[in-house]
């Protein structure tokens, strides 16, 4: 079995006082946080940098103690890990890559868990949502 690895972060500002999380869809329409496979000789944290900045064009800082994972089993030749850090950034504007992504929107916390196809997705931002309320 063919074993994947990607990183990428649950990325999030706040507007108006209330915390926006950026949902990227992907080509195929699914509902995710940017992220991608890991490049030889990248760290986990530089993967994540890197693939936030090229899905969205937004330059984000990571928090501490925070990383979850997600495994999806493609199918019965691919098994893909994905770890995400949490992150934030401000005053700044999305700008999608088009060739990376269909679409980058801000969404409440509602709006995104509602809207993800995968429980797992969804597992990541509860925790991270839960991880923030405690800040």
């Amino acid at each position: 079995m063919k074993t994947e690895y990607s990183c990428g972060a649950v990325v999030y500002t706040i507007i108006n006082g209330k915390r926006k999380y950026v949902i990227i869809t992907n080509k195929k329409g699914i509902y995710g946080f940017p992220k991608g496979h890991i490049e030889k000789g990248e760290t986990k944290i530089e993967t994540a940098l890197r693939e936030i900045k090229e899905e969205t064009n937004l330059d984000v800082n990571l928090l501490d103690d925070f990383k979850e994972s997600e495994t999806i089993i493609k199918d019965e030749q691919r098994i893909k890990h994905i770890t995400y850090f949490l992150a934030s950034y401000n005053d700044q504007k999305i700008k999608p890559k088009e060739d990376e992504v269909s679409s980058v929107k801000l969404m409440s916390y509602d709006e995104a868990i509602n809207l993800f196809q995968f429980d797992s997705r969804k597992e990541v931002l509860k925790k991270a949502e839960k991880f923030l309320n405690k800040k």
